[in-house]
């Protein structure tokens, strides 16, 4: 597949416009901060749409746009219920957290756990989202870096010191303020440049293919299945996954991951927080939902159109200087007959009765894909660099690529990149604040003034860059890039939220319970990930209740202390 001529000047032209302006703009707007709270709260005088599509930007990433299609291409609409419980996390949030961080005038998430617990418990949640987000960070530098990688034959280490730095620039400079401001311009270009793909697949299907028709042939290749209300744990996405296990996962993301908590504090009431939060849980939902029918018009275009046995060119490039070459095309000639017999079905006038016969060359051509990645895996082991066999995360850049026309192209790439960009500025604002606020600023004893602390931050910033670029660096793509940021997210979250929760609601436990309960729990979780005894989503649930078990558990064993303070006492729950 030849792709880097695909790039027109055009197309760079508008990449590059796109990337400087957002870098530019950013910079500048938020170059004076004089203290603390400007950095890090961004004045605390943002308005709800501001947040709104700050903490919208700041959750999509490049690898939302880059991976969901992907997702949906292989396996359909089903990972939507992922997001079902955002909803209800939104409204708890909105009622709990939210009015407990305004009234207590927090810079951190974290700060709130010292005044209900003590100093360690308070820093060992917050090196624990350390820990997540540091990794998290790496990856979404990574996501787009392997995009320009097949665009541009790039070295992927060149690439993730590039983006890593563009990003890094404008977060140093502006703090929270400049993450708010720019954020708000990515999103206005990746709504355009979504709404533009979707079009832009539709047209190119051919003219009796209506929208409704595309369905039904979706449908017949079972990828339009968007609920499933099975109780198989063996099933990652079902109803209640997502209620459930989405609802945990949602809440310690959005209420107790600095990097969500950090653009609601930023708002100029409670009102405007909780406004933004709800604008967030009102949009979201749809807007995946549609993301996934992006991916779902991308494998209907391709029954009507050529798709190669493998989406990942450097894999495809490996294989054709191997010894398995001539094994390799076999199973090409045989993935084209199939194709041709999937566009002689629909082309001839789809009927719904024909569905048996669609399914069983839809099996046929997964076992030959699975053939296919076993052969990329051969190559892989005696090649010196790389190769990675899945292609979930190629399957839309290669239709945009190959099949949108000049100045499209760099549209595209920029919303991919503006998405890597919001996300991954987020992360190291939030990373560098609670390193600064949560651990620096709290073990240091002699006074300082604010424009230290400032200092110490950009400092901070960059430190945290420079270590997500190094992630990104040594990071190979797993599954689908979009299940890995969520499962490294999910050996976390549960544990921190069940902290939170047993800070809000249950007054009889006190520090050391829950800072031996959070260890215990880690580690619990972490052998439970290991040994694959449940589903990624279930483990927030499960850390959650593990954490507030335990403690209670311990508490009723151990001297009872009251160790509020009389500030935190009085917050109105």
């Amino acid at each position: 597949m030849e792709i880097t001529s695909k790039l027109h000047y055009i197309d760079w032209i508008i990449l590059s416009v796109t990337l400087i302006f957002i870098v530019a703009y950013g910079t500048y707007v938020t170059r004076k901060n004089a203290n603390v709270t400007d950095y890090i709260k961004g004045g605390s005088d943002s308005k709800w749409w501001t947040i709104g599509l700050s903490v919208m930007a700041t959750q999509a990433s490049a690898i939302t746009f880059l991976s969901t299609p992907g997702q949906a291409f292989h396996s359909g609409m089903g990972f939507v219920q992922f997001y079902f419980g955002l909803p209800i996390a939104m409204i708890i949030i909105c009622v709990v957290f939210i009015p407990i961080y305004h009234k207590l005038k927090v810079y951190t998430a974290y700060e709130f756990l010292e005044g209900r617990f003590d100093l360690k418990t308070r820093s060992l949640a917050a090196i624990l989202f350390l820990v997540q987000r540091g990794l998290a960070a790496g990856i979404t530098i990574f996501a787009p870096a392997i995009i320009l990688s097949a665009v541009l034959d790039w070295d992927l280490l060149t690439l993730n010191i590039l983006i890593g730095f563009l990003v890094i620039i404008y977060t140093v400079s502006g703090g929270t303020k400049a993450v708010n401001v720019t954020q708000k311009q990515q999103m206005i270009i990746i709504f355009i440049g979504m709404l533009i793909a979707f079009f832009m697949i539709m047209s190119q299907l051919p003219e009796n293919i209506t929208f409704t028709k595309a369905l039904e042939i979706a449908g017949a290749s079972n990828k339009m299945q968007v609920l499933d209300f099975s109780f198989d744990l063996s099933n990652r996405y079902t109803v209640w996954t997502g209620v459930l296990g989405g609802t945990f996962l949602m809440l310690s993301y959005f209420g107790t991951d600095q990097s969500q908590v950090q653009r609601y504090l930023s708002g100029k009431s409670v009102r405007e927080s909780q406004l933004g939060l709800i604008f967030n849980g009102l949009l979201k939902v749809p807007m995946q939902f549609f993301i996934l029918l992006i991916g779902v018009m991308v494998f209907v275009f391709y029954q009507f159109n050529a798709s190669p046995l493998n989406f990942n060119p450097t894999a495809n490039d490996a294989v054709q200087n191997s010894e398995y070459l001539a094994e390799y095309q076999e199973l090409e000639k045989e993935h084209t007959i199939i194709e041709n017999d999937k566009r002689l079905l629909f082309s001839d006038g789809f009927q719904v009765e024909e569905k048996e016969r669609i399914q069983e060359l839809n099996t046929r051509d997964l076992e030959l894909k699975e053939s296919a990645k076993a052969i990329i895996k051969k190559v892989d082991e005696k090649s010196i660099k790389k190769i990675e066999s899945n292609d979930k995360d190629y399957v839309f850049i290669h239709f945009i690529l190959n099949n949108l026309p000049r100045g499209l192209i760099g549209l595209l790439l920029a919303v991919i990149l503006s998405a890597a960009m919001s996300s991954t500025a987020s992360e190291l604002n939030a990373l560098a604040s609670t390193t600064a606020i949560d651990l620096y600023k709290r073990n240091v004893k002699e006074e300082k003034s604010e424009e230290h602390y400032v200092k110490a931050s950009k400092w901070f910033t960059l430190a945290w860059g420079i270590i997500a670029i190094s992630v990104a660096c040594i990071a190979n793509l797993f599954d689908n890039l979009i299940q890995l940021v969520n499962i490294i997210g999910s050996i976390f979250y549960g544990n921190v939220l069940g902290i939170f929760l047993l800070a809000f609601f249950v007054r009889f436990v006190t520090g050391n319970a829950v800072f031996v309960a959070a260890l215990i729990t880690q580690a619990l979780i972490i052998v439970v990930f290991l040994l694959d005894w449940l589903p990624y989503l279930w483990l927030n649930l499960l850390g959650c209740a593990l954490v507030m078990g335990i403690a209670i558990i311990i508490q009723t064993f151990m001297p009872s202390k009251d160790n509020y303070t009389d500030d935190f006492k009085t917050v109105e729950i």
